[in-house]
């Protein structure tokens, strides 16, 4: 799976992905084989993503509604057509039983480190984690690879793990936690992708919490819309230079870990806008948002009859982009993500 990644950008290619692409989409949910990224264009998304809050509780759907069986069976299924997957986890709050963004204590985080009044229920939480990514394998037994993607969007406020919500000490330490725990319960087929938001202005800000050398395969912004085109076309820019220069020092792959644009009101955004802009840098995939199927309007990829939905066979069309079909002519599709990925555990 890593060396896929890190192929597609040598190439100077990058892969598409979705966010929760195969389980719901404009004006319909669950259906089985169903893609408003394929209904478009002919073909699924290379990469898919999947939320896993939620499961620290013990529930059989995530935040969003999703069953757990089902995230797994699709992360399957997407392996076995020579895609990837990349998950995320939007954790309750563990202090006051809310959702992520739940800012309303900054001693969270301290809390669920060893010694803290939450460290022996978190913990009990990364178990749940790892026990759901290790039973996530294909019908003769081998474990999926996931690239899991802890913690993200740090340099923000908006999570109880944000920036004014703890120390950079316990950020890292939070992370390093939640690396060692994992892999202490054998979930050895992860890729770690260290994720920030827009915010950092350097490189040196982009790595102030930076959990240890060693221990991520892969960097990433989550860098959305929500200005002008100019205005996002500037800041993608100037981000991406940095996530470019801090790949380089640190020999770990890059993308851009979520993107988009609400309803996308530009109807030639996918080749006018974001085209233009990530192929400049070794990008190893683009991942857009969900589209909601019961919160109108929440929606950043094409579906059938959607005005940018042209332009996006255009994108689809580009010799650059990857998507599923593509996988395999790339960089040997599922074959390549079958290379075992070993890390060992960090005393950091």
């Amino acid at each position: 799976m890593l060396d896929c990644l890190k192929t597609v950008a040598r190439e100077g290619k990058f892969m598409f992905g979705h966010h929760d692409d195969p389980v719901y989409g404009i004006g319909w949910a669950g259906d089985e084989g169903r893609s408003d990224v394929k209904s478009v264009c002919g073909d699924y998304p290379a990469l898919m993503s999947f939320d896993l809050g939620d499961i620290e509780l013990g529930r059989e759907a995530n935040l969003d509604g999703v069953p757990f069986d089902r995230i797994r069976r699709e992360a399957v299924a997407q392996y076995e057509r020579g895609g990837m997957v990349t998950m995320s986890w939007h954790a309750n709050n563990p202090a006051t039983g809310k959702n992520a963004w739940d800012v309303s204590d900054s001693s969270v985080v301290r809390s669920v480190l060893p010694g803290g009044v939450n460290h022996d229920k978190f913990m009990g939480w990364l178990d749940r984690v790892a026990d759901f990514l290790n039973s996530i394998k294909t019908a003769d037994g081998r474990k999926v690879p996931v690239l899991f993607r802890p913690w993200h969007e740090h340099t923000g406020s908006w999570f109880w793990w944000g920036q004014a919500l703890c120390t950079a000490g316990e950020y890292k330490a939070l992370w390093m936690m939640t690396y060692n725990r994992l892999h202490e319960k054998g979930a050895d087929q992860l890729l770690w992708a260290y994720s920030p938001g827009i915010e950092p202005a350097d490189a040196a800000a982009f790595l102030e919490r930076w959990p240890a050398d060693g221990v991520v395969d892969l960097i990433g912004v989550d860098a959305y819309q929500y200005g002008t085109k100019a205005d996002y076309m500037a800041s993608l820019d100037r981000i991406m230079a940095v996530v470019t220069e801090v790949s380089k020092a640190k020999r770990v792959a890059m993308a851009l870990t979520e993107a988009g644009y609400e309803s996308i009101p530009d109807s030639t955004w996918w080749t006018q806008t974001l085209l233009p802009v990530i192929s400049k840098y070794p990008v190893s995939y683009v991942l857009v948002w969900r589209n909601a199927h019961d919160k109108p309007g929440h929606y950043f990829a094409p579906y059938p009859g959607e005005p940018s939905a042209d332009d996006f066979v255009k994108f689809y069309d580009d010799p650059r982009t990857v998507f599923v079909k593509d996988i395999e002519a790339c960089c040997g599709g599922a074959a390549a993500c079958r290379k075992p990925h070993t890390a060992q555990i960090k005393n950091n």
